[in-house]
């Protein structure tokens, strides 16, 4: 058997191999690959909308949906439970805010104190530029100052320059 004819074989029986690969998960096979999806009740639908808004008490800046701790997990089963019982969405956040304070929510509150987190930033940008405008209006005022007549110096290299010619 000559070389080129077994990298022939070689190369043929991976094609062959990788064509069968692809059939089998296009095929069928596949299946269990994709994602069955998951038909959620209006009531799991409330508990996941409340638990994204609410924060883990013991982790740094996750939710309570998306937290492995014991204490998001029993949360979640005081959610279920309350919403369970017929409590409203806002009962269910006073609940947990009475418990735990304003931290207990991922967006802060836009009410008493908390409105500095939501203008701050535009104060600082409004502040920012109305520093720049003011600097340079100074340094144009400056500059044009600089235009003035020929100071001492000036007058002094002229005629320094006239008595050489």
């Amino acid at each position: 058997m000559k070389a080129g004819e077994y990298l022939g074989k070689t190369a043929m029986r991976r094609l062959a191999m990788s064509l069968l690969f692809v059939a089998m998960f296009l095929g069928g096979g596949g299946t269990a690959l994709h994602a069955t999806e998951r038909q959620e009740s209006a009531e799991e639908a409330r508990v996941r909308a409340l638990a994204v808004q609410l924060r883990c008490a013991v982790c740094q800046n996750q939710s309570i949906y998306e937290s492995n701790s014991e204490l998001a997990k029993d949360m979640l089963l005081v959610i279920r439970d309350k919403i369970g019982q017929g409590e409203s969405d806002d009962h269910i956040r006073k609940y947990f805010y009475d418990r735990y304070g304003d931290y207990i929510y991922l967006e802060p509150v836009k009410q008493g104190g908390n409105w500095i987190l939501w203008a701050g930033p535009l104060l600082g940008l409004m502040a920012g530029v109305g520093t720049l405008w003011l600097t340079l209006r100074r340094w144009r005022r400056s500059s044009a100052g600089l235009a003035q007549p020929d100071t001492l110096l000036q007058q002094r290299i002229r005629s320094e320059m006239e008595r050489l010619r």
